[in-house]
C-alpha cells in the first residue's frame, strides 16, 4: 500500500471547518489521511498522555511517523536536558509505548543535519543509533550529500540495507552539499519512506535571512507534472517495498494538504478505515 499524509495536523487549514479547536483538529485530519508525521517529537520528548490522546482521536488503522527528538540528531544546542544519551534515547523510547501498544507507530525518523557527512565517526553512531532503538522501525535522511557521493553511494545504500535502515528518500531543492538527490531506491522490504520539502531554492540556501525561516524554506506548491513524474518514482519504490509512507512537507504557504490530496487522487488510491467527514452528534 501507498499511504499518504502531511508532516503535522494543526496548520493546514483547507481540511478543516471555520473556527474548528485545536484539540478536533487530528480527528479532523484523520478523515482525510491515514497517516502523520508527528513533529512535535523532534522538539521535546511526548509525555505518554499526549500519545494516548492522539491515539483516542485516530481510526484504528491510523499510523504515525515519528520524528526522532534533535538531540538524537544533533540539532540540540548545547547540553541535552538528560544524564545521558542513553538517557535520552531511553526516555525517547519509553515515550513511544503507547504507540507502539496500539499498533500505530509506522517508524521513528532520524533527520540528521547538513554537518552530518559522510565519515567513520558518523557511520559509527548510525550503528549505535540503530542498536539503541532494537526492533522499533527507524528510517534515515541525510542532508548532506557526500553520503550519496560517487564514492559513497553504494556503500550508504549496502550500509542502510544491512543495518535494517529505512529509507527516507526526498525530493527537496538540488543546492549542492547541503541537500541530497531524490535516490529511488529501497533499503528495507517491507517499508519506505518519501518525504516532499518542495523545490525553494533561494528559502533553502538562505534561510537564515528570514526572520522566520519556516514561511520561506517550504514555501513551494508541486505542479500536476511534478507529481505524476513522482508517481511513476512512488511504483518503483513500491515493487521495491511492500508500504511506501509519503509526506508532504511544503507548508510554508499551506499547500502541503492539497498536493497530498493530489497525489492520493492521482495513484488512484480510496484509503478505509478513516475518520468520518464529522463527528455524530448523537454518538
Amino acid at each position: 500500500m501507498i499511504y499518504i499524509g502531511l508532516t503535522g495536523w494543526g496548520d493546514h487549514d483547507s481540511l478543516y471547518p471555520p473556527k474548528i479547536g485545536s484539540a478536533q483538529k487530528l480527528f479532523h485530519y484523520s478523515s482525510t489521511f491515514p497517516i502523520v508525521e508527528l513533529d512535535a517529537s523532534f522538539y521535546a520528548v511526548q509525555p505518554e498522555r499526549n500519545h494516548e490522546k492522539w491515539i483516542k482521536d485516530t481510526p484504528d488503522t491510523f499510523q504515525f511517523v515519528v520524528k526522532a527528538y534533535q538531540g538524537m540528531t544533533g540539532h540540540q544546542r548545547g547540553e541535552i536536558p538528560f544524564a545521558s544519551k542513553e538517557e535520552m534515547f531511553d526516555a525517547f523510547i519509553l515515550s513511544l509505548t503507547p504507540l507502539i501498544r496500539e499498533g500505530k507507530l509506522a517508524m521513528v525518523l532520524f533527520q540528521f543535519p547538513p554537518w552530518f557527512d559522510c565519515k567513520k565517526e558518523h557511520v559509527l553512531y548510525l550503528r549505535w543509533c540503530k542498536e539503541k532503538m532494537g526492533d522499533i522501525p527507524c528510517a534515515l535522511e541525510f542532508r548532506n550529500r557526500t553520503w550519496f557521493s560517487d564514492e559513497f553511494y553504494e556503500q550508504t545504500l549496502s550500509f542502510m540495507e544491512k543495518e535494517g535502515w529505512i529509507h527516507s528518500v526526498c525530493d527537496e531543492p538540488q543546492v549542492g552539499e547541503g541537500s541530497i538527490p531524490p535516490v529511488i531506491q529501497a533499503t528495507h522490504r517491507d517499508k519506505t519512506l518519501v518525504r516532499f520539502h518542495g523545490r525553494n531554492k533561494q528559502g533553502w540556501l538562505h534561510p537564515a535571512d528570514h526572520e522566520n525561516w519556516r514561511e520561506v524554506r517550504y514555501l513551494y506548491l508541486y505542479n500536476e507534472a511534478e507529481l505524476k513524474e513522482w508517481k511513476k518514482k512512488l511504483d518503483i519504490l513500491h515493487q521495491q517495498s511492500k508500504d511506501v509512507y509519503v509526506v508532504f512537507n511544503n507548508n510554508s504557504g499551506g499547500d502541503a494538504a492539497a498536493n497530498g490530496q493530489q497525489m492520493i487522487d492521482l495513484l488512484d488510491i480510496t484509503y478505509s478505515s478513516l475518520s468520518p467527514k464529522q463527528l455524530d452528534l448523537f454518538s
